[in-house]
């Protein structure tokens, strides 16, 4: 029965994930687009948004660079790179851990800032404030998983995400087997994170795929009036003056 359950969970809930995941969300691009959009408070209540925003941005992109890079990157990378499976663990640790602190700091000030707001509470939806705890309830457990890890510095363990990882997107059978030994609070982990790409097209979390990065690229540009045009402008201005200033002399 833990087999199964194992399987089911880390063997075929993966791939519901990803399909509702990529799926959903072109659904929803394609049928209701004006509802693709992060939906900001910012007009009700400026405070705590800044710090708390910034700071949740910041730490959820290291975070998320972090995990794609260190999950699907094959271990032969690191090998040819000459880096070792520890090193990557404190690297991990420590970078994971920063981040996850700042991380945690905007996102409590979020928390606070729209349950505690009797404005923003009401402006809120039910989707609105559950993908922010389940957020909330991620980053929490992985905080808590830094201490679990310190117990295996020599990566070995880390190894086994990454080979479930990149078994689940090569559609390799039995990667589940993987996770079937971890300590819980990995697999509570990889369950909750599973399951907000579940509930991602269903949610704020859309405005992510709208990120503006493209402007990192955009080729500056100002816009110049010629002298020619502002010549040809002030006399136009000047005759339509003079027009007003002979119509009030000389009424018919």
């Amino acid at each position: 029965m833990r087999d199964l359950i194992t399987y089911i969970v880390f063997g075929w809930y993966p791939y519901l994930c990803l399909t509702v995941f990529l799926l959903g969300s072109w659904v929803r691009f394609d049928r209701e687009q004006y509802t693709w959009r992060s939906g900001s408070s910012q007009l009700l209540r400026r405070r705590q948004l800044t710090w708390g925003s910034n700071l949740f941005h910041v730490g959820i992109l290291i975070i998320f660079l972090g995990h794609f890079v260190g999950l699907l990157t094959p271990t032969a990378v690191f090998d040819a790179l000459g880096i070792s499976h520890t090193f990557k663990q404190w690297l991990a640790i420590i970078a994971g851990g920063v981040a996850g602190v700042m991380c945690f700091v905007g996102i409590t000030l979020l928390v606070h800032r729209r349950l505690f707001d009797a404005r923003i509470r009401t402006t809120s939806s039910f989707g609105d404030i559950a993908i922010l705890l389940l957020l909330y309830a991620q980053l929490v457990l992985g905080l808590g998983t830094i201490f679990v890890s310190l117990q295996h510095l020599d990566g070995h363990e880390m190894v086994k995400f990454m080979t479930w990882a990149q078994g689940i997107l090569t559609l390799q059978p039995g990667v589940s087997a993987l996770i079937a030994d971890v300590h819980p609070i990995f697999k509570a982990h990889l369950f909750l994170g599973m399951t907000i790409f579940l509930v991602f097209p269903f949610t704020r979390l859309v405005h992510v795929w709208s990120a503006p990065v493209w402007y990192l690229g955009r080729r500056g540009y100002q816009i110049v009036r010629s002298q020619g045009r502002l010549s040809a402008s002030a006399t136009s201005s000047q005759r339509r003056g003079a027009a007003r200033t002979i119509s009030a002399e000389y009424p018919r």
